[in-house]
């Protein structure tokens, strides 16, 4: 039993000795320069990254705004065009008041459907622009990533020489 027991421990003596992680290599000025450079060139791609996204959501919330008002006019314009319809309805004679009627629910129908038309449009419009953002956004996230992985390897390159 003893001689198993010493044989486990002297295996884990022996194993501990083979898991140890290497010794790190003393940092030459070049490796030093090179780490130094790197996280400037990261810095500078997050600084680019922050100031598209900030770009992009500005972008976005202008479109959003734009449709918002777009949205407005056209809903004013149409109950304008309502108020008018019914006007001409209230001061028709009573026997052309059926004639005023259906001209004024015409009226009042074409108006209804070029806001709900110019709506729609606005909203397509707002949605492309986040959209577009979106994209913008990634693609700053992804260079940045391409500029993380090339200083890395700037720094593996000047660890090898």
């Amino acid at each position: 039993m003893n001689k198993v027991l010493a044989a486990l421990i002297a295996g884990l003596f022996a194993t501990s000795v083979y898991a140890q992680a290497p010794a790190v290599a003393p940092a030459t000025p070049a490796v030093t320069k090179a780490a130094v450079k790197a996280e400037k060139t990261v810095v500078k791609a997050e600084a680019a990254e922050a100031k598209d996204v900030a770009k992009a959501d500005e972008k976005a919330a202008k479109a959003l705004a734009k449709a918002d008002e777009k949205k407005a006019k056209a809903a004013a314009k149409a109950e304008k065009a309502k108020a008018s319809a019914a006007a001409k309805v209230g001061k028709a004679d009573a026997e052309d008041k059926m004639k005023a009627e259906a001209k004024a629910d015409t009226k009042v129908a074409k108006a209804d459907l070029k806001a709900e038309k110019t709506m729609v449009k606005a909203d397509a419009k707002a949605e492309k622009a986040v959209v577009e953002a979106k994209a913008d956004k990634a693609v700053a996230a992804a260079k940045t990533t391409e500029k993380k992985a090339e200083a890395a390897a700037d720094v593996k390159k000047a660890a090898a020489k």
